[in-house]
């Protein structure tokens, strides 16, 4: 899955799975805002539960 873009707001996710976590790093206009860290189970995270954490984020931030 590649970067989403929102409202201004740019979403990169990454993962590693070793580790099994994972993490959306949160830009505005290009700048660095945050990390949302996740962890999942498997070879990768699925799209949704991205999504989700986006989605979650995005109505925490009214954005």
């Amino acid at each position: 899955m590649g970067a989403i873009d929102r409202n201004g707001y740019r979403f990169e996710p990454e993962y590693s799975v070793i580790s099994q976590v994972g993490a959306v790093h949160v830009y505005k206009s290009g700048t660095y805002v945050e990390e949302i860290k996740f962890q999942f189970q498997g070879e990768f995270p699925e799209s949704e539960q991205i999504q989700k954490n986006i989605d979650t984020y995005c109505n925490q931030h009214n954005i």
